[in-house]
């Protein structure tokens, strides 16, 4: 069976994904020729909200220039020997190149997290589109964080 242009889409997608998730942390992933400017960061703030019902909230700040397509701040948080990660929220980014706020809250299943010592992942990532919208990573970032009540 030949691959199609969805599978190689797709393909090439996981592709990005298996990358950014094996990178070391970092405040800037390379991007191919033509893509944003090398400027482009991600930060995540030390402390982290975690409400009685289990709503969390992170933050940090952003930058990033030339997007062509919706870009977005997205955030998950990780805690525990299981190390599983759970998304928390999205945001939608504006690249102009000033230094801004990102907040994402997200509910999580209540005793999922607890208060103390836990692990965040922030990204910033472009769709862009060709036919099939595709992940450009613009930043990312690993940041050991306290969960407060």
């Amino acid at each position: 069976m030949r691959p199609t242009r969805l599978h190689q889409a797709m393909g090439t997608a996981a592709a990005a994904a298996v990358l950014l998730l094996a990178a070391p942390s970092a405040t800037a992933l390379p991007r191919p020729a033509g893509s944003a400017g090398p400027a482009d960061t991600v930060t995540v703030d030390p402390t982290g909200r975690l409400a009685a019902d289990g709503t969390v909230t992170l933050s940090g700040t952003y930058r990033c220039t030339g997007g062509t397509g919706p870009v977005f701040v997205s955030s998950s948080l990780r805690q525990g020997k299981d190390g599983a990660r759970k998304g928390v929220g999205g945001t939608t980014a504006v690249c102009d190149g000033t230094l801004r706020r990102w907040k994402n809250t997200g509910r999580t299943e209540s005793g999922r997290f607890e208060r103390g010592a836990a692990k965040v992942e922030a990204t910033l990532m472009e769709l862009r589109s060709g036919g099939l919208p595709l992940p450009v990573f613009h930043a990312a970032r690993e940041q050991d964080v306290t969960l407060v009540g």
